[in-house]
């Protein structure tokens, strides 16, 4: 019997599963498809993702397939300017989420059970049932990282408040018969009402089209499940670039909108969520990815340390504690941007102040920070560490200090000119001075000394393993 289900293949869900793996977990992953899609998906790995990929030894599969290295992010298509962020990787990378996705499943010591839709999802207080593609799983916990339309979030009821969508939109690969010279010959920020539009790898190319942003108001007449066709997708691109430009093929395409919500609660029960099953929003600014990832990093560690029984208390919800914010304030930004994006006289009027306002130093580092993840805190930690990579086996590192006894079997040590408690997610829990032994506490639990054996931790303590 597996320690965790995770339900899900997509990039969040491969990265939870690599992250209990690494810490010794056995993990089954059941995903609807029966096979990768392959698809292109988001094309966007901000800073902070980087950051993680690299210290786990994963962006080395994924850099062959980098189409773009951007020096900059953009806010509704305003850019926004990287080079002096405070990280080895001062850039984001444009790349398909496909090659993200096929870069960690292939790291994973259990193969994807694929074919394997989630249909019944039943928890007691000992485990979790899922039953998927007609088969009974079981094991101490479910990890839900089903998307934005996630059957285990309605399965188990949980509430999912927030905005409707107000418009429609399209995203597509296509190929293009013929296309204006100049047109789409490399990688640039994109813009409103410049009709986006980016070359990808073997001919293919991604655009956006949608009433609210370019192309003209044909989406908003098409329910979300109609098919997109070349002929709509061909209107709505000679409307942004002149009859030069030709679709040949529709290769991949779906229709979005500018819905925002988030679960009031990141777990439930035996249940928790992450990535687009715990928060959808529109994708603009090469957010969703990114959260996915790091609620994955977050989450990873410490229901490993639930599981193996030295999780202090509370240490489980800390998770919702710490990114529920996180995810919350990407929903405020990208409605914002949104409405920037509006072709409208009051919102052009509102986007030219707020261009000026981004032009001044300061406020253009503080989004900046925000957009690439690298500005993230977390109360009691001191932000994360910038040279510090983590262990192979999932553990914490402490750096330039004798590690205190009955900590080595969750905490590495090592040499260094700086004193810092890291945590397995990257994050600083202590940067010298006093207080060493109570963030150890507080992050890693009790001394192994002070543990019985059998016992297992709980979010509000230890009860004795009756297994």
């Amino acid at each position: 019997m597996p320690d965790v289900l995770v339900a899900g293949a997509g990039p969040t869900g491969l990265m939870a599963a690599f992250e209990l793996e690494r810490a010794g977990l056995d993990v089954l992953v059941l995903e609807r498809d029966i096979r990768a899609s392959g698809q292109s998906k988001a094309l966007a790995l901000q800073p902070r993702s980087v950051e993680l990929l690299d210290d786990r030894g994963l962006l080395p599969a994924i850099e062959p397939h980098v189409l773009a290295s951007l020096p900059a992010g953009h806010f509704s298509g305003i850019p926004i300017d990287y080079t002096d962020l405070p990280t080895r990787f001062p850039h984001q990378l444009g790349v398909e989420q496909a090659h993200v996705e096929a870069a960690i499943e292939a790291r994973l010591r259990a193969p994807v059970r694929r074919g394997a839709a989630v249909t019944a999802v039943e928890q007691d207080s000992e485990g979790v049932t899922v039953t998927a593609g007609g088969r009974r799983h079981r094991a101490g916990w479910l990890v839900a990282t089903d998307g934005g339309h996630s059957t285990v979030r309605t399965l188990v009821g949980a509430a999912f408040p927030g905005t409707t969508a107000r418009t429609s939109l399209v995203v597509a690969d296509v190929t293009l018969a013929a296309k204006p010279a100049g047109l789409a010959d490399g990688w640039r920020l994109p813009s409103p009402g410049s009709g986006f539009l980016l070359p990808l790898t073997g001919g293919r190319y991604r655009t956006v089209v949608g009433g609210a942003v370019v192309g003209g108001a044909e989406q908003l007449e098409h329910d979300r499940g109609a098919p997109v066709t070349v002929g709509e997708l061909q209107r709505a691109l000679a409307a942004a670039h002149g009859p030069g430009i030709e679709v040949g093929e529709v290769l991949w395409a779906s229709r979005f909108g500018d819905a925002a919500r988030q679960l009031e609660r990141y777990r439930h029960g035996r249940v928790l969520f992450a990535g687009d099953a715990a928060h959808i929003h529109l994708p603009i600014g090469g957010q969703g990815l990114n959260l996915g990832l790091q609620d994955a990093v977050n989450l990873g560690w410490k229901l490993a340390a639930q599981i193996r029984g030295h999780a202090p208390s509370g240490l489980l919800d800390s998770y919702h504690d710490e990114r529920h914010p996180v995810a919350a304030r990407v929903l405020v930004s990208t409605r914002a941007q949104a409405v920037l994006g509006i072709p409208d006289p009051d919102a052009a009027a509102v986007r030219e102040i707020i261009t000026g306002l981004l032009a001044a130093p300061d406020a253009r580092r503080a989004v900046a920070m925000e957009l690439s993840g690298i500005g993230i805190t977390h109360p009691g930690t001191a932000g994360r560490a910038t040279d510090t990579p983590v262990t192979p086996d999932g553990r914490a590192v402490l750096v330039g200090a004798p590690l205190p006894a009955g900590w080595a079997d969750r905490v590495e040590t090592r040499d260094g000119p700086r004193p810092q408690l890291v945590r397995p997610d990257g994050f600083l829990a202590w940067t010298g001075g006093p207080g060493l032994q109570e963030a150890l506490h507080r992050w890693f639990g009790a001394p192994a000394e002070r543990r019985k054996p059998g016992d297992m931790a709980t979010a509000t303590g230890y009860v004795r393993n009756s297994n």
